[in-house]
């Protein structure tokens, strides 16, 4: 107190030159005692602006830590430093001015609100440091965390709303929060999106669903593409074609979702594409055809095989080979299915730890469907389609030469 006094002494001495009869509660003081501390905060803010423009970014530059930098990209030190001049002027109001002044009422709150609001800006770029940061490293593929930090800078910003509220009504924040119950029908109307965004982020997180750079579909939205950011209200999905789906993100756990995780994570791609096998063309293989599939330098020791267990079968059971009813004998879809299988196992780029198999399905209209089913190593899309369409290219090439046909509906047109 005895400090304050002498400062206003101070202030109306050098005052008095230029109104002998001035006070405290004249404007002249007030106005002086006004330009005085907004001169000193602006002083401070310079200087604070100064060392955090200099010094803070040389020992950010010289710092090997990755934080640093990144809270020096999202602005952090320049908008804490809007602090340190609502704080003198802050302090410096009790100094010059009455706290029966109405002046010194106004100032101290407009200082606390901008405090606050500064508070907040600052807080939303720590907390985009820590999302950066957190995006960086290994944990990001596991759980997004996007969706918390939109949680954590709207807690603050509602905080930061009750405490400029209360200290504009002069009330007690707790006071604020008990009437709150009365609204609580409003709030969850208004909130209902970030209430559901926000439980949903947690099982999202929990379990692990959904992860930034997943290739998710939801084709009751049209999405189907890369996640890019799973917020608290929002998932945003990048498109094959490179559109922007944008979707609630709870129905992540409300509706059906496909995601490839599972396959990109693997040691390869799916191949699952069947051959429309003309019936009209299956048949039985007789010596001279046999003799020249055994040319063939996958299937030669196949049909070798094939050869002497029917000639054994037949031994034991006593029938003659050229008893066309009774005898077993090859057929060319069979042999066909031998060769296409010893050709996927002989492929450089085809997953060979995985599940790999040549099967009939069943025969309907349009024939018989002979499918290839197999992973490709290379999960790439491009490197994929180019693989699948090698393998079903020489596939379909080499049916003349078991004497086979793709079924192909005739058209009724000349």
């Amino acid at each position: 107190m005895l400090k304050q006094e002498k400062v206003k002494d101070w202030l109306l001495t050098n005052l008095s030159t230029i109104d002998v009869g001035i006070t405290e509660h004249s404007w002249l003081y007030q106005s002086s005692a006004i330009l005085l501390s907004l001169g000193v905060a602006t002083i401070a803010f310079m200087l604070t602006r100064l060392l955090m423009r200099g010094r803070i970014s040389r020992i950010v530059s010289l710092s090997r830590n990755n934080w640093d930098n990144e809270l020096h990209k999202h602005g952090f030190f320049t908008r804490i430093g809007h602090i340190v001049p609502a704080l003198v002027m802050f302090l410096l109001t009790p100094v010059f001015l009455d706290s029966s002044n109405i002046l010194y009422a106004f100032i101290q709150k407009s200082m606390l609100v901008y405090i606050a609001i500064s508070v907040v800006w600052s807080s939303s770029a720590l907390f985009n440091t820590i999302e950066d940061i957190y995006n960086a490293s290994e944990l990001a593929k596991r759980a997004p965390i996007t969706g918390f930090i939109q949680v954590a800078k709207l807690v603050v910003v509602i905080v930061a709303v009750l405490l400029i509220i209360s200290n504009l009504l002069n009330k007690s924040p707790l006071l604020l929060l008990s009437g709150l119950g009365a609204v609580t029908a409003v709030l969850l109307l208004l909130f209902r999106d970030t209430i559901l965004g926000f439980v949903a982020g947690i099982q999202i997180a929990a379990n692990r669903m959904v992860n930034n750079g997943d290739w998710i579909e939801l084709q009751k939205y049209g999405a189907d593409g890369e996640v890019l950011e799973v917020g608290l209200t929002t998932v945003k999905v990048q498109n094959w074609d490179k559109t922007i789906s944008t979707i609630p993100t709870y129905t992540l756990i409300s509706d059906s979702v496909k995601n490839w995780r599972g396959m990109s994570e693997s040691g390869g791609r799916r191949i699952k594409r069947a051959i429309q096998i003309d019936i009209n063309s299956i048949e039985f293989c007789d010596a001279e055809t046999l003799a020249e599939y055994k040319k063939i330098r996958y299937i030669s020791d196949y049909i070798e095989s094939k050869i002497q267990l029917l000639r054994d079968y037949h031994n034991q059971q006593h029938i003659d080979e050229q008893d066309l009813l009774n005898s077993r004998r090859l057929t060319n879809i069979g042999t066909y299915r031998a060769y296409v299988n010893a050709y996927l196992q002989h492929h450089m780029q085809l997953n060979k730890e995985m599940t790999m198999m040549v099967r009939q399905l069943p025969p309907t209209e349009t024939g018989l469907p002979l499918e290839i089913y197999c992973f490709c190593a290379d999960k790439n899309w491009v490197n994929y389609e180019g693989v699948q369409a090698d393998i079903f290219d020489h596939c379909l090439a080499m049916l003349p030469v078991f004497n086979l046909r793709a079924y192909q509906r005739v058209s009724d047109k000349s």
